[in-house]
């Protein structure tokens, strides 16, 4: 399988501020992972050095797909002592690199991938995990965007998981065949702990959105933490665009470890 290099055209422009991260240290590249009788294609990154099973993070897409920031999140998180594997989840629909704005890659691909198949295709990243070095006890996903909604979901699906991280996921929306619920309609049936990362300037994620998420938490007496950072707006943590925010990026990184220490990552 070749390696993909690169940003999705979306995404431009780009900004200065880009992370690389060094893998002198790691193991990273592209793999594919069995789901309902095809292969999804998937970028996968761990240590070099394990001595043992590692706990695995699932890392959920931007609408923008397996692109570089995605692939650099995961070497992020193998040098930290995770395998990580980010999931081309748009795979049977379409392939975001052919959409040039944002607008045309959510009404003509986005919108047409179903929830149920996404939660569906992640139960089987979690049982590919568990084959090829990971520890399935300690199971932990976080996404960003899209991806964050997402994280959020599958804390409610999949009672294996053990913690999730929801990068400025959309947290309330209209319902539709594709997408029945959201995390707001789920509060009650968490079975993971989550920790919500959002931007008080995030003009798509309103503040009032964001407290009624908080209100149906505590009304559920769910184990989750929202952080809203008030000089942050949406897609804070992508380091590739001008809405980066490198303080609130930097302290969401730190909390996002620490959530997974907390709750994750130690050995049963």
């Amino acid at each position: 399988m070749t390696e993909k290099t690169g940003f999705a055209p979306a995404a431009a422009p780009h900004a200065s501020t880009i992370v690389h991260t060094p893998d002198d240290a790691i193991v990273a590249g592209e793999t594919s992972i069995p789901s309902r009788g095809e292969n999804m294609p998937a970028y996968h990154a761990r240590p070099k050095n394990t001595g043992g099973p590692l706990p695995v993070v699932i890392v959920v897409q931007e609408i923008f797909g397996v692109h570089e920031h995605i692939r650099d999140v995961c070497r992020r998180l193998a040098n930290e002592g995770y395998l990580a594997i980010a999931p081309e989840l748009y795979f049977r629909q379409g392939d975001p690199n052919d959409y040039a704005d944002i607008p045309t890659l959510f009404s003509e691909l986005v919108t047409k991938v179903p929830d149920a198949q996404v939660l569906s295709d992640l139960d089987h990243v979690a049982s590919w995990a568990s084959r090829n070095g990971g520890d399935a006890n300690r199971l932990l996903i976080t996404g960003f965007c899209w991806g964050g909604r997402i994280a959020w979901l599958y804390a409610a699906h999949n009672p294996q998981l053990k913690a999730a991280v929801a990068w400025y996921g959309k947290l309330v929306g209209e319902k539709s065949l594709n997408s029945p619920k959201h995390p707001v309609d789920v509060a009650t049936d968490l079975t993971a702990p989550v920790l919500g990362l959002y931007g008080g300037q995030d003009t798509g994620i309103s503040l009032e959105s964001v407290e009624t998420m908080r209100q149906a938490l505590r009304a559920a007496n769910a184990k989750a933490e929202i952080v809203v950072y008030p000089d942050a707006g949406h897609a804070f943590n992508a380091d590739y665009r001008p809405s980066y925010h490198e303080e609130s990026a930097k302290d969401g990184w730190q909390r996002m470890l620490a959530w997974f220490s907390q709750y994750g990552d130690k050995k049963a």
